[in-house]
């Protein structure tokens, strides 16, 4: 199999690349434009694209350079893949003379483009002859510079004026790869071992959390298929342990997962012994990878396809002692895991989604028992996700009390966190805020 990977030239790859880079620029999310890319290439332009996907400020700053008007789009999108993985010599995957050379061979084996290679060609030639300069004269531009959009810059230094740069820094970074072990299986200092006679280095992360020294495919997990461990970040795995923290799990009959696809945080809730979790989901696509990922883990929820801010359509009318509502947002925080994100969301996108995080809220408030606790999150760094929106619900909800939440965990790799009490280690962006209504 490897052999065949080796025989696929790098000028297919980078032709897949740029049509993925295309396609989320048209707003299609990352995932789903490199699922379209034939199955041979997909692992390689994968890669490809999440390193062009964290340079593409600079990319485009710096085609605007070489060509002041812009060329046809799938040109363009070329054009900023080769910039984008050859800018620096420092974490690129090729040689920039490779680079250069392979992504002319794409222009020239493409239809749309062929009659465009010579200006690839040309573009591409002058960066290499001037790449110091050019790189350069791109400095001051701050899309280059932290290859962020500048309204997502603005933002966050609104947002986070003491760690904004250090948010920016963080999310080009690659997340590492954590585990969540199955507490009804195994233990953290269990799985360690387990791993440690595999050859597979790792530290704790959490009460529940391993994180990996280097990711490896699951298959090479012990007892991955059997369910002893599942993947899930560190700042995600908070959210079951926090909805249920001084609560007897054994005695809450009646939980709520309300936005709960692919299903990490309600196998961790039925894990941490819940005797019965209602699963919900609007797509019953997405509800069919819920069932397959309890499967895994040998649990079971009940699972439903339905719109959570319409209780009228689902709901049985008994009240839930607990809710977990982790809902939609712009996921800002887990840019380094997507980073596609920044260049897929726009600006706008913050108020439509706060939107809609507060109808959900509002809808499924009325759903907990009194004495009973929500617990809202989102993996958003934005406080008009977070903050700003808890704060709207206390002031229109006077019987919803806020109990001791985290509030915004921020991806920081080092230094102090003012804004964190519990930090599980190197972690997502997230918010979360647990709610108790009186009884």
């Amino acid at each position: 199999m490897q052999a065949n990977k080796e025989l696929i030239p790098l000028w297919r790859q980078l032709q897949a690349t740029a049509q993925v880079i295309q396609a989320v620029r048209e707003g299609v999310s990352g995932s789903a434009a490199v699922e379209d890319v034939a199955p041979e290439l997909r692992p390689g332009v994968q890669s490809l694209a999440f390193h062009a996907w964290r340079n593409l400020g600079r990319a485009e700053a710096l085609r605007r350079q070489l060509a002041k008007r812009p060329p046809p789009p799938e040109v363009d999108a070329l054009l900023c893949v080769a910039l984008a993985l050859a800018w620096q010599d420092e974490g690129a995957p090729y040689d920039a003379f490779t680079l250069v050379n392979q992504s002319v061979e794409a222009a020239k084996h493409h239809p749309g483009m062929r009659a465009q290679a010579n200006f690839v060609n040309a573009c591409l030639r002058r960066f290499l002859r001037e790449r110091e300069a050019l790189v350069d004269g791109t400095d001051a531009d701050q899309v280059a510079r932290w290859n962020h959009p500048l309204w997502w810059i603005q933002r966050l230094k609104k947002d986070h004026p003491g760690n904004w740069q250090v948010l920016l820094q963080a999310a080009n970074r690659q997340a590492p790869m954590v585990l969540r072990v199955n507490a009804l299986q195994t233990t953290v200092t269990d799985y360690l071992a387990e791993l440690a006679a595999s050859g597979i280095q790792a530290r704790p992360a959490g009460p529940y959390g391993i994180e990996l020294a280097k990711a490896v495919p699951v298959s090479l997990l012990p007892g991955f298929g059997t369910g002893r461990v599942s993947v899930q970040d560190a700042a995600a795995q908070m959210a079951a342990p926090l909805l249920l923290s001084g609560l007897e799990p054994q005695k809450t009959q009646r939980v709520l997962d309300a936005c709960a696809a692919p299903g990490g945080k309600t196998g961790h809730l039925l894990e941490l012994g819940v005797a019965h979790v209602t699963a919900l989901d609007v797509d019953p696509g997405r509800c069919e990878r819920i069932r397959q990922n309890l499967a895994r883990l040998g649990l079971c929820a009940e699972v439903v396809a339905a719109d959570a801010a319409r209780p009228d359509t689902w709901w049985d009318g008994k009240a839930f002692d607990a809710i977990l509502l982790d809902a939609p947002c712009t996921a800002s925080g887990i840019v380094r895991r997507h980073p596609d994100v920044r260049w897929l969301r726009r600006e706008t996108d913050i108020a439509q989604l706060a939107a809609l995080q507060r109808k959900l809220l509002q809808a499924l408030w009325p759903l907990l028992a009194p004495g009973g606790r929500l617990l809202y999150c989102t993996c958003s760094l934005f406080l008009a996700e977070g903050q700003q929106q808890v704060q709207t619900f206390l002031a229109h909800n006077t019987d919803a009390t806020l109990l001791p939440s985290p509030g915004h965990l921020i991806p920081l790799t080092s230094g102090k966190q003012d804004t964190v009490t519990d930090n599980p280690g190197d972690h997502d962006g997230f918010f979360y805020a647990l709610l108790q209504k009186q009884p």
